[in-house]
């Protein structure tokens, strides 16, 4: 199980928050880029960053005879899941609907990893998700269920349910396994390119939101995501994720001023509730 010491909570507030900026900063970086000229300059980036730190620590790939399984973590986790995600929202899911389906992910890892979970753990992940969707609730209202978009994000959730359960079974450190995941992540995106539209207008001002998605949420919260997989219980690790939607409202009133609506409120009380309930109740 993930343990709630002193020493955990920072890294896992550090991920949480990361994460949760990643909306704010991607719809700012989406006023000078199209959506996948982005993604590709975001992964750039990463890699760059991570081909430093590779050269610098003079370890470029990951230990012998693992390079199959973190292969398919990256494609996984790195390109399938990101890949997935923008697809579905520009195939028309609104991002309440897409982060209601993905928050099935920790319920499917507990139905794949624990099979005696007490029922307390399981009313603990339903009543996060409800939270979750009660945060989400405008967006779900003005939902347009496109099947395109829908397939998709059912991707998504796969991708990133299944790469989860295999970076768990990696017992390497997290730079070991980073350049060789984010280089395959991208070539994904430069194989997809020539298919999607790619605009951008080359400004100082996307310097900011590009630094905060190839850095902050790439590298380092990535980074921090992988050491609490390393470390914890997969499915306590992975609905940490249902805060995500909850900080970035309170992210969104802090930095532009739009208010919580009652029902968020409601909802984030609910995911606190939940997540609780889930982190008290070990596995049984």
């Amino acid at each position: 199980m993930l343990n709630i010491q002193w020493a955990a909570i920072g890294p896992t507030a550090l991920f949480v928050l990361l994460w949760s900026g990643g909306a704010i900063f991607s719809t700012w970086g989406l006023h000078y880029t199209s959506a996948f000229a982005f993604l590709l300059l975001r992964f750039a980036l990463a890699c760059g960053l991570l081909a430093v730190l590779a050269a610098w620590r003079r370890r470029w790939l990951p230990q012998p005879g693992s390079g199959w399984r973190v292969s398919v973590t990256g494609l996984l986790m790195i390109g399938g899941y990101t890949i997935c995600y923008l697809l579905s929202l520009e195939h028309g899911l609104t991002p309440g609907v897409l982060a209601t389906l993905l928050g099935v992910q920790p319920i499917l890892t507990l139905m794949l990893l624990e099979r005696r979970a007490t029922a307390w753990r399981w009313f603990g992940l339903l009543l996060a998700l409800a939270g979750l969707a009660l945060v989400v609730l405008d967006s779900l209202l003005a939902a347009r269920f496109s099947p395109s978009g829908i397939g998709f994000a059912l991707a998504a959730l796969v991708c990133m349910t299944w790469g989860a359960i295999v970076q768990k079974g990696i017992e390497q450190a997290p730079l070991d396994v980073l350049p060789l995941q984010y280089a395959l992540g991208l070539l994904c995106c430069l194989l997809l390119a020539p298919w999607q539209p790619l605009r951008i207008s080359f400004e100082w001002a996307l310097l900011i939101p590009l630094l905060y998605m190839g850095v902050g949420i790439s590298v380092l919260a990535t980074l921090l995501l992988y050491r609490l997989i390393r470390v914890g219980n997969l499915v306590n690790v992975t609905s940490l994720f249902y805060l995500v939607p909850g900080v970035t409202a309170v992210l969104d009133y802090l930095v532009f001023g739009n208010r919580l609506a009652p029902l968020s409120l409601l909802g984030m009380g609910a995911i606190l509730l939940g997540l609780g309930l889930v982190f008290r109740h070990r596995p049984g």
